[in-house]
């Protein structure tokens, strides 16, 4: 195994258009299981822990290599509330933002908010730079739009700090846990909601009916409600798996959004 390690943003791409298809290395926190589990040999491994430049965190900008530990202590609540929910404090300390979006695990519990918000992916390679919506990045379970030359800078988000906002999961405990379900709700407005649920279809998924059973009403009624968690439920796609089945995703993923949904509405 060959380790290149570049110290800022040009000597990444240099070691890119060096070594095609070469395997980035961000906190390590899944890539390192694989390897240990002999799942994957990378024959190239550049490794991104020393570059400043992915480690941007500031009002529309998240950069790919900010961790967990900060996300955790950040000023948007629930980007913070998912942080504490990720592994150990060693696991947060190490693992990164850029890191979910690269593995493009359905149930990375950071894509469900960079979904809720409708976050940009943004990419650079020694060609320049592009931007992708959310939903054009991640395109399947754990695959995503990133070319062999190039990587992830980081992701742009709206100034989200003030808005009402939860994130919770389901799973066989608290933290430390990959979601069963997962589930992130914003409002940015009194007239709108946005619900993004994970581990429930093959990438994060928002709920585009079960928004619009809600949109436009501050205190939905419990009648709205119950029809907003019944179009959740109807609108995932779960498979059945070892840790859970098909039909008790429908129900927890119903049942979690309904919940996250209140706790951002006011009183």
């Amino acid at each position: 195994m060959h380790l290149v390690r570049p110290r800022d943003l040009d000597g990444v791409l240099d070691a890119l258009a060096a070594h095609p298809g070469a395997t980035l290395l961000a906190g390590g926190t899944d890539l390192m299981v694989e390897v240990n589990l002999q799942h994957r040999r990378p024959e190239t491994v550049i490794c991104l822990r020393r570059v400043e430049e992915l480690r941007t965190f500031e009002p529309g900008f998240i950069g790919a290599g900010v961790t967990w530990a900060r996300l955790e202590h950040g000023p948007i609540p629930a980007l913070a509330e998912l942080a504490r929910t990720v592994g150990s404090p060693q696991i947060r300390a190490a693992g990164t933002l850029g890191g979910n979006l690269g593995t493009a695990s359905p149930a990375g519990d950071g894509l469900t908010f960079l979904a809720a918000v409708d976050a940009h992916v943004v990419l650079a390679s020694t060609t320049g730079r592009r931007t992708l919506p959310w939903s054009a990045f991640l395109v399947g379970p754990k695959r995503h739009a990133r070319r062999d030359d190039e990587v992830i800078l980081g992701v742009e988000v709206p100034d989200a700090a003030a808005w009402p906002q939860a994130f919770a999961k389901v799973g066989v405990r608290q933290a430390m846990v990959i979601a069963i379900v997962n589930c992130c709700v914003v409002r940015p407005a009194d007239d709108d909601v946005r619900v993004a649920m994970g581990a429930v279809g093959p990438t994060v998924l928002r709920v585009p009916d079960a928004e619009a059973a809600v949109v436009g009403d501050p205190t939905p009624s419990a009648e709205r409600l119950a029809r907003f968690e019944t179009l959740v439920r109807d609108g995932i796609a779960p498979i059945t798996d070892h840790r859970a089945t098909e039909a008790y995703r429908r129900h927890a993923a119903g049942v979690l959004a309904r919940r996250t949904l209140e706790r951002c509405l006011p009183g």
